[in-house]
């Protein structure tokens, strides 16, 4: 049973961090920060709901791999936007500029 509450945890952590991406478009980080927290908490509704229907923790394992990779790819395009723009504003990236 309590690996029922963790998944309705882990969904109401996706909803939240939806909301939270969609209101905050301000800065690049925020809105990384909230892919992210989609990705941990999709990690943790697969692990719960594999627990509870008997199977291994395989698909989560590679879910959780994905998320590493595409932190790492989202901390790159950061740090070459932050060199080339000089902050990490959204309003500040036009696709006209490239």
């Amino acid at each position: 049973m309590s690996n029922y509450y963790l998944s309705m945890i882990a969904i109401m952590g996706v909803l939240m961090a939806i909301l939270s991406l969609s209101l905050q478009f301000k800065h690049l980080l925020g809105m990384l920060l909230s892919l992210e927290a989609i990705t941990m908490n999709m990690f943790i509704f697969m692990y719960s709901m594999g627990n509870m229907n008997g199977f291994s923790g395989f698909s989560a394992l590679i879910l959780i791999t994905l998320g590493a990779c595409e932190a790492s790819l989202g901390l790159s395009v950061l740090v070459s936007m932050v060199q080339s723009h000089g902050n990490d504003y959204v309003s500040s990236f036009s696709s006209q500029k490239c």
